[in-house]
């Protein structure tokens, strides 16, 4: 142990010269009253004393194992810990047997399998002869042990069974159930090592109402397995109600004392239902059920492997860039949408819906940050387009997918080459823990991109000005002079005054340039009518904006037939402050941020080059991946 008198000389040292003269006495000591005066002053460390986070953590919350029933009857072998392994960065062997492992570690990984039947099916794999008394399940099992064509229709059968309530009975037992999901916590707990990665508990709860209709929801715990062990998880056979889940999940804090939130995901794929004005079951919205959503579901999916559902093209025609990986056929069961339906299934819409239901009933439902995942049925998270596994295992690469259909109910498809490389959710926690990213994901300091991992900052205030863009840390500015994205601006200081926004991003260095920064408005009008613009904020080059104020798009360096490009067109950063110019103090918005890369091959293009094959010309071979930065709200001064 080092001494007392060694350590103040050490401390005389490390003070010599001038400052020296200021706080040690002639006797070479430490005068304290020169040291408390000394350190009373700023700090020279411009870090020193500040406590927001400084990167984001990336990962994912929807994540299909062996232990989900479709994945499993689809051909799945890769199982939880498996799957949590390759999100630490280890190597393992997929489920058609071919070696794949992550570019870069995760930081953290739930594992979200279906909480209908968990783990039950392996039984069914196996023949496990008390299983083996149903028809069904006997049925079953011939067909996953057939693989190929055979199982796919065992998939497609659990799912339309399941969204019939018809399951069999030895899938529906609720002490089955609950002895796997303490297995299931069992293995998380195993890989949970904070500070290094974070393994966080959570399930998805698979509501397909109405037969397809999504609604799904993935809960996602705060607190570990003696908390999440003492209250079993809610399935669709208790009810495919969302608003039961929420009750369930006020019972769960109740009795535990933990914390849960519920993610819907893709409502694309819901026909009309997931941001519908009535429940599901044909009964008007209320305050209750306003109140009750706000309180559960912070966050929404915006992007995943069966679309990205920000915004439909025919809902915003003057958005070029609406036009992502869209899924717009039907529901889960590829039932044709009915008019009207696209309309109450896109994050925009939903967004500008929730100011309308504010004015209503005073709160606002539809108030979500922005997060990522893959929906993988895999087991393998995979979101880099040169690295893409695809839904099922019968989508993994292979020379097959090129044709091969994703979905296929009575003969209406969704293509393989139809699925997209998505996402992943950056988390702006503390630190890496379950806790601290749980309270991000709260709070709604998270973005989602569409599987690059470029950095992006969005903070929104009264006062910024230009010279803040030229910060090399705009978080000390961001959150010096306003909110993070996922907030709430602050009472205006006056009427005059517009809102202004810092938006930074910075490239994944295993990904394309940086095309340009745009802010996306929401608001009502003076009629209550909702209204929408995009406004390009910030873009690479010298590009001039057209008379409607659109910036041209940047062009492409990609060489389809080798799957390769070349950053010599883009900026590795982007960073500004903007200013709303139509303004209005009397008008609810929500603003938020959506950064966009310059084209890169997508993962079929590298399956073009890899296979040798040629796809058809309808199949997109270039991709501009995207972050959407979690929204900031402004309210009128009361």
């Amino acid at each position: 142990m080092i001494s007392r008198t060694l350590a103040l000389a050490l401390a005389g040292n490390f003070f010599a010269g001038p400052l020296a003269a200021q706080v040690t006495t002639d006797a070479g000591t430490i005068d304290p009253s020169k040291v408390e005066r000394f350190f009373n002053q700023p700090g020279y460390s411009p870090y020193a004393g500040h406590n927001y986070p400084m990167r984001p953590l990336w990962g994912e919350i929807h994540l299909h194992t062996s232990w989900s029933g479709d994945a499993i009857a689809g051909g799945t072998r890769v199982d939880p810990d498996a799957a949590l392994r390759y999100a630490e960065g280890a190597e393992i062997t997929s489920s058609t047997g071919q070696q794949v492992k992550l570019s870069r570690p995760y930081d953290y990984m739930m594992v979200a399998d279906h909480s209908d039947a968990l783990g039950v099916m392996s039984g069914v794999l196996k023949g496990e002869p008390d299983l083996m008394t149903d028809p069904v399940l006997k049925k079953w099992n011939k067909g996953m042990n057939a693989g190929g064509e055979e199982a796919s229709k065992v998939v497609i059968e659990i799912i339309t069974l399941q969204g019939q309530g018809k399951l069999p009975k030895a899938m529906t037992n609720n002490d089955t159930q609950f002895d796997m999901w303490r297995k299931m916590t069992e293995i998380v707990e195993r890989h949970n090592d904070p500070g290094r990665f974070t393994a966080l508990i959570g399930y998805e709860w698979t509501s397909n109402y109405g037969g397809g209709n999504n609604l799904h929801r993935n809960v996602v715990y705060r607190d570990g397995k003696a908390f999440a062990d003492q209250v079993r998880p809610m399935t669709t056979f208790d009810s495919e109600i969302p608003s039961k889940l929420w009750e369930w999940m006020q019972a769960y804090e109740d009795k535990t004392g933990g914390k849960v939130l519920a993610v819907p995901h893709n409502g694309n794929l819901s026909n009309g239902l997931m941001f519908a004005t009535e429940t599901p079951d044909g009964h008007p919205i209320d305050q209750k059920w306003v109140k009750t959503r706000a309180r559960w579901e912070p966050l929404y999916e915006i992007t995943q492997g069966k679309g990205t559902s920000e915004q439909h093209p025919s809902l915003a025609p003057a958005d070029e860039f609406a036009n992502f990986e869209i899924w717009d056929k039907g529901n889960l069961n590829v039932k044709p949408k009915k008019p009207g339906d696209l309309n109450y299934e896109y994050a925009r819409e939903a967004l500008k819906r929730g100011l309308k239901l504010e004015k209503e009933f005073g709160t606002n439902p539809f108030k979500f940050g922005f997060v990522g995942s893959t929906d993988a049925h895999t087991g393998i998270s995979s979101t880099e387009e040169n690295n893409f596994w695809g839904k099922f295992p019968a989508s993994e690469p292979g020379p097959d997918r090129r044709d091969g259909n994703a979905f296929d109910f009575e003969g209406r498809t969704i293509k393989d080459w139809q699925l997209g490389a998505s996402g992943l959710t950056a988390v702006w926690a503390n630190e890496n823990t379950r806790a601290s990213i749980w309270d991000a994901m709260k709070r709604k300091e998270v973005y989602a991109t569409t599987g690059t991992r470029m950095f992006v900052r969005f903070f929104g205030g009264w006062d910024f000005v230009p010279k803040d863009a030229q910060r090399r840390d705009p978080a000390a500015v961001g959150y010096g002079k306003g909110v993070p994205m996922g907030g709430d601006l602050p009472p205006a200081p006056d009427t005059t005054r517009a809102p202004s926004f810092l938006v930074a991003a910075m490239k994944d260095p295993l990904s394309g340039n940086l095309d340009r920064i745009q802010i996306v408005k929401g608001w009502l009008d003076a009629k209550g009518e909702m209204q929408e613009h995009v406004y390009d904020v910030v873009w690479a080059g010298d590009r001039k904006p057209d008379v409607k104020g659109n910036v041209p798009l940047i062009g492409s360096t990609v060489d389809v037939p080798n799957a390769t490009w070349t950053n010599t067109i883009g900026a590795p950063e982007l960073i500004t402050v903007w200013q709303d110019p139509d303004f209005d103090p009397a008008l609810k918005a929500f603003y938020y941020a959506r950064v966009i890369e310059i084209p890169t091959p997508r993962w079929t293009a590298y399956d073009a080059a890899y296979f040798k094959e040629t796809f058809a010309p309808e199949v997109p071979m270039t991709v501009t991946e995207r972050a959407y930065a979690s929204p900031i709200w402004y309210t009128p001064n009361p």
